[in-house]
Order: structure tokens, then C-alpha cells, then sequence
């Protein structure tokens, strides 16, 4: 075949049609001018994201390599400062994910969230659902503090070990409760993400727009006030969904389930004096985090969730590990296990949020949704809270919200309703993608367990999306006005 045949087919590739689609799309925006009333520095940040978001859906090239493009595009084009976007980068919320996260490493380091999980298991029972319940519990409750592929990894094994113990028996029962239990962990890793601030990324981009836009601190204790109610409530819909619908578990026993979780806590031995090390700098840095408003900012005023987590996370590198003379509760080796391209993104998707308020493009949008005055706030919730629900199915959560919430808070100012009744219900919504496996690490992690296929997971998935999807309505339309004080159908004098 000619050279230039080859080159053709190449061209013609899915993947460099994505990344051609990329530039094309930028040059054409920026050939055909501003619209009506757009800045040249709002019509240059459009064209920008609009590559942005096309190489982050597509997957044209790694995703964290994308999230650098507004570096290059913002200041070339003019949308943008180069020291404001590259100051999107160091923003304080991103200091409190890597301090977050270091603090799970040193966790996982010393194995304590395995026996975390398996005392949670142990204590909860070994029947078939109530050893779900059990799984659930002990994956929320981890995945609060660290990442939820983390977690699922992590769970994956206990599970599969204990489905083993069925093989032999029953085949029905066998590979129901293999579904149902590689389901759960999953399923329960994203939910258990929404509790807290620190939970899951998109948690984390909602703040920093917030303090972007209306230079508001959305403290941990705020957000957990809403976050943690609704994380239990999904919680436990998706476990009677699971055991009693999807694949119905209630009433059968589990041989052998009670020997092999008391097996695994021998083998794990007796806590060892790590192990007590990180559990104490973890609870004292989760009760900072929780008291910080209340107790600890009235004897240090300047002190915030994100200066916490770095502390608790300097304090790792200082305690001794007791495991010989000079070894620490962490090392840099193991700490420089972070998620940079996680970082990476979120800090993409706040230059994104920077050049969308300073350029005026927000305000811009915000003007030509005008159409929207007057449409019940009910069912603009439930539009945009389906949309990023069925969305995030097949994009990344964190990008999905890093593109979205700039576009949602000028949105409110337009119709006149307060940007957190959608900001928040977009948040959450981009952490309930339950139907496919490339929707959410946890997903792609149990699919690849052998025990489910593609039905399977679309099957309970896409029922779960419809329930999860009236749960944040509800929730968001009732509970947060009352748990944070908001008039949801006026928007505030003081965020103008």
C-alpha cells in the first residue's frame, strides 16, 4: 500500500479524528467572531474549552495531559492571564486533596482500612445480605476519606475470597451473590464518596468554583450536613435494590462466610503499633476538620480544612513507625503514590472556572438562557441532574463538573434562582454513573472480577441511575434550603 494510503487510514483512525476535532473546533470558533455582547476574551475562552472538552470526552490524548492545554490556550489567545490560570493550579482545594490523600496512602501503607473492612463485616453478619450490608458499610465508610478506586481495589480481594467459599454449591446461589457482592463494592465506593468534602473530587471542584465565583468557603462540615444524609439514604436503597430485587439474597445463609472473615482477621494479626499511629493522626485530623468552624477557628483564626490535611500529613513524615531506628509512619516513596494526574485535572477544570468569571463568558450564557425564567425550578433540577447523571456514564466525573458548574452558576443568575440548587444536584449526580464499567474506576474494577458481564451492570445500573436520580432531587428540593438556610427560588443579593 502507497505511503499516502497509509497516512489516510491513520487520519481516518477514531483517535485522530478525536484529536483533529480538537483544534478544528477551536479555529472555527475563533474564524466565526464573538457572538452578540461577548468579549473577545469570553469568545477566546469558548473556543479554548470547547477543545478542551472535546480531548476530555474523546480521551484523544490522556486526560491529565489535556486539563494543561488552558496554560497554552488561555494566555496565546488573550482569554486569560498566563499567572491567573497557572494560579488555578496551586488552588488551596487542591492542597486539601493531596493532603487527604497522603494521609490514605500512609492507611493503606499499614494495611489498617483492611482491618477497618473486615471488623465492619465481622460485626454486621455473615448472612448472604446482611455480609453485603457489611461490605457496603466498610466501602463507604473508607471511601469517605480515601479514594474510591483505592477502596474498591482493596475490597475487591476480601470479596472474592469469600465467593470463593460458595463454589461447589449451589450454582444459582453461587453466581447471584458473586453479582450482587462485586456490585456492591462498587456501587458503595462511589456513594460513600459523596459524604465529604474530601470524598470525591467533584465534591472538591464545587467548593473552589463557589469560592471562585462568590468568595464563599464551603467548609467540611457544611457540606457533610447534606453530603452524609443522602450517602446513607443511597446507601441503603441500593442494598435492598441489590439483595431484594436485583438478584434476591433474602434468607439464604453463607457457609462458611463467618470462618473465612475471622480467617483473614487472624491472618492480619493483632494491630500493630503503625497502625495505632495513623489511626490517631487520622481521627485527630478528621475531628479537626469537623470541629475547625466551631471550636478550633476561634483559637486559630486563620487556620482551614486544607492547612488540617497538610498538617496531618507533615505529622506522618515526623512519627516514628517503631519498624527500626529513623523509619517514619510515611516516606516520600510511598507518598508520591498521589494521583498527580487527578491534580492535574482538577486544576484544569479551575483555569477553566477562572477564565470563565473573569472573561465574562459565564455572564455571557448566563444571558441567553433567558428562555428558562419561568419553568418550574423542579424540573430544571430533574433536567440536570439526569443529564450529568446519564453524562458521566461515559465521560469522567471530575471533568464533567470542572466543564459544567461555571456554566450552572450563570445559568441561576439568569433565570433568578440560587446556583447552588443546581450546582449541588449536578455535584452529586456526577457520582451516582452506576450502568457501565468505564463510568467510574470502582465499575471497571469489579467488572473485571469475572463475575459480572455488560448486562448485568446495565441492568441494576440503569435502575439505580433512575432511583438516584429522584433521591438528589428530593433531597437537594427539600433538605438543603432547610440544612443551609437557602431561598432556592431567588437568587442572593450578595452573590451579584
Amino acid at each position: 500500500m502507497l505511503s499516502w494510503e497509509l497516512i489516510l487510514l491513520e487520519i481516518l483512525n477514531r483517535k485522530y479524528l478525536s484529536i483533529l476535532l480538537g483544534p478544528i473546533s477551536f479555529t472555527l470558533i475563533l474564524f466565526m467572531g464573538p457572538g452578540p455582547g461577548m468579549s473577545t476574551e469570553a469568545h477566546a475562552i469558548l473556543a479554548s474549552t470547547v477543545w478542551v472538552a472535546i480531548w476530555w470526552i474523546t480521551e484523544a490524548i490522556p486526560i491529565p495531559v489535556t486539563s494543561l492545554l488552558p496554560i497554552v490556550l488561555f494566555p496565546l489567545t488573550g482569554g486569560l492571564a498566563l499567572s491567573t490560570t497557572t494560579a488555578a493550579f496551586g488552588h488551596r482545594l487542591i492542597f486539601l486533596y493531596i493532603g487527604g490523600f497522603i494521609i490514605a496512602i500512609a492507611i493503606e501503607k499499614w494495611n489498617l482500612h483492611r482491618r477497618i473492612a473486615l471488623n465492619v463485616i465481622s460485626i454486621i453478619g455473615t448472612d448472604m445480605s446482611k455480609m453485603v450490608l457489611g461490605f457496603m458499610i466498610a466501602t463507604a465508610f473508607l471511601s469517605m476519606w480515601i479514594s474510591n478506586t483505592a477502596t474498591s481495589v482493596m475490597m475487591l480481594p476480601i470479596g472474592m475470597a469469600i465467593v470463593s467459599q460458595l463454589q461447589g454449591s449451589d450454582k444459582d446461589q453461587f453466581q447471584s451473590f458473586g453479582k450482587v457482592l462485586m456490585l456492591s463494592i462498587a456501587y458503595s465506593a462511589s456513594i460513600g464518596g459523596i459524604a465529604t468534602l474530601i470524598g470525591t473530587p467533584p465534591n472538591l471542584v464545587l467548593a473552589a468554583v463557589i469560592q471562585e465565583f462568590y468568595s464563599i468557603d464551603l467548609g467540611f462540615v457544611e457540606w457533610f450536613k447534606f453530603g452524609f444524609p443522602i450517602s446513607i439514604v443511597l446507601l441503603f436503597i441500593t442494598w435492598n435494590y441489590l439483595v431484594k430485587v436485583a438478584y434476591p439474597l433474602k434468607g439464604q445463609s453463607f457457609p462458611g462466610g463467618r470462618q473465612e472473615i475471622e480467617k483473614q482477621l487472624i491472618a492480619i494479626g493483632k494491630m500493630t503499633f503503625p497502625e495505632k499511629m495513623v489511626l490517631i493522626v487520622f481521627l485527630t485530623t478528621a475531628f479537626a476538620w469537623i470541629s475547625r468552624s466551631f471550636l478550633l477557628s476561634k483559637f486559630l483564626p486563620g487556620i482551614d480544612d486544607a492547612v488540617i490535611a497538610i498538617f496531618g500529613a507533615i505529622f506522618l513524615f515526623l512519627l516514628p513507625s517503631g519498624q527500626g531506628k529513623g523509619s517514619k509512619l510515611l516516606d516520600w516513596e510511598s507518598a508520591v503514590k498521589i494521583p498527580w494526574g487527578i491534580i492535574l485535572l482538577f486544576g484544569g477544570g479551575l483555569a477553566i472556572a477562572a477564565g470563565f468569571k473573569e472573561s465574562g463568558l459565564a455572564d455571557w450564557i448566563g444571558g441567553q438562557m433567558t428562555l428558562l425564567q419561568g419553568v418550574s425550578l423542579v424540573i430544571i433540577l430533574l433536567v440536570v441532574i439526569a443529564s450529568v447523571n446519564f453524562l458521566t456514564e461515559i465521560t469522567s466525573n471530575l471533568a464533567t463538573t470542572s466543564m459544567i458548574l461555571p456554566i450552572l452558576a450563570a445559568i441561576a443568575l439568569a433565570i433568578g434562582i440560587h446556583p447552588y440548587a443546581l450546582m449541588v444536584s449536578a455535584t452529586v449526580a456526577a457520582s451516582c454513573a452506576f450502568m457501565l464499567p468505564v463510568a467510574t474506576p470502582p465499575n471497571a474494577v469489579v467488572f473485571g472480577s469475572g463475575y459480572l458481564r455488560m448486562r448485568d451492570m446495565i441492568r441494576a445500573g440503569f435502575a439505580l441511575n433512575i432511583i438516584s436520580i429522584l433521591v438528589i432531587l428530593l433531597f437537594v428540593y427539600f433538605l438543603l434550603p432547610y440544612l443551609w438556610g437557602l431561598d432556592l427560588n431567588q437568587y442572593p443579593n450578595s452573590f451579584r
